[in-house]
């Protein structure tokens, strides 16, 4: 279990390293998305896709986590869950 959790994590990584248009602190939002959402039974790729799509949608100021931010924010929650596939 452990070596699967090491290599989703891995592979969440590289993906948020990837997004070239994210900045670093933007990356690190994806990144702590990604990993609150590491037990849900969809692929890392969705999981990356939803993060991104929330932190996209969040104020360049916004304080809270995605996690957080998506619990009062429901009609952008559904957005990003169409967008990424997540079903």
């Amino acid at each position: 279990m452990k070596n699967l959790f090491a290599s989703l994590f891995v592979l969440a990584t590289v993906s948020c390293a990837s997004l070239a248009f994210a900045g670093s602190d933007d990356a690190t939002w994806i990144a702590q998305c990604i990993q609150d959402n590491k037990d849900a039974k969809v692929s890392v790729d969705v999981i990356t896709k939803y993060c991104t799509c929330m932190n996209d949608k969040m104020d360049e100021n916004e304080t809270q986590s995605i996690t957080q931010w998506e619990k009062s924010h429901p009609k952008e929650r559904t957005e990003c869950d169409k967008e990424s596939g997540w079903k």
